[in-house]
């Protein structure tokens, strides 16, 4: 579905992410993980093309992303940045509308499928008891939802994760991941986030792509990337890391700074 080669990336002439090849296949939920500052929510701008690499180029579906025009790509794909800014006075229901701006013409209004999307996307994301109400008098987890199913409203293949999860309470960020994980088992929608709590990443995911200083360091099943290699080697961090039997796969545990490595 997306194929990034040799991607070099920067701002004001200072790299940020280089030599970097990333490969998005369909019906897979990938979580880019990395320490603060190695380029993760960079590589997944550059992917979404709401940013330029400095070299390299980016395929989606084999195509050229930036040969595309703006409402191909967002028939396609769908991102979500880690802060949204909405307007005071927008219900629920009016910012899931502006999902469907990509599959018409500015000049016409919803059309009888648009509005059936709109409270199917509503609907997927359990909201349709909120849908009249103001986004900025919802929870922060009920206003992620809202994002998302303004999202879904575009019915992209591929939906682009920045930090889901930043700034929510645990049962929040459970929810958020919980409704992630059901979109891509039920509907198939391919999901790319960037992570930082490495047990959610590890749950939520069929493999995991870790970045330090702009670099790829490994991918792979979380089963083979959770490793305490790994995590010493990426994060300085000594860690205990076992099997979840509840969900078969592994968790991990700090025990302290790995000194000196």
């Amino acid at each position: 579905m997306i194929e990034a080669s040799r991607l070099k990336i920067g701002y004001d002439n200072k790299i940020v992410v280089e030599d970097f090849d990333f490969e998005i296949k369909a019906g897979e939920i990938i979580a880019l993980i990395g320490p603060n500052g190695s380029g993760k929510s960079t590589v997944l701008k550059v992917v979404s093309r709401l940013m330029k690499a400095m070299a390299g180029v980016v395929h989606l579906d084999g195509n050229d992303i930036h040969r595309l025009s703006t409402k191909e790509v967002a028939k396609k794909l769908s991102m979500l940045s880690q802060q949204q800014i909405t307007p005071p006075d927008f219900t629920v229901r009016e910012l899931v509308a502006y999902g469907r701006l990509p599959h018409r013409q500015w000049y016409e209004t919803k059309s009888q499928e648009d509005e059936e999307i709109i409270e199917w996307a509503i609907g997927q994301t359990r909201l349709e008891k909120l849908a009249d109400r103001y986004i900025n008098n919802l929870s922060g987890g009920e206003r992620q939802r809202a994002w998302i199913a303004m999202a879904l409203a575009q019915r992209p293949k591929i939906l682009l994760l920045d930090e889901p999860t930043t700034y929510l309470d645990i049962c929040h960020q459970l929810e958020v991941m919980e409704l992630v994980s059901r979109l891509n088992k039920e509907l198939g929608i391919t999901v790319v986030m960037v992570l930082h709590d490495l047990n959610q990443a590890v749950r939520y995911s069929h493999r995991l792509v870790v970045i330090k200083e702009g670099r790829f360091v490994a991918e792979g099943t979380p089963e083979a990337v959770l490793t305490k290699d790994m995590l010493r080697q990426v994060y300085n961090v000594e860690a205990e890391v076992t099997i979840d039997k509840n969900i078969g796969k592994p968790v991990f545990m700090p025990l302290g700074l790995a000194y000196g490595t």
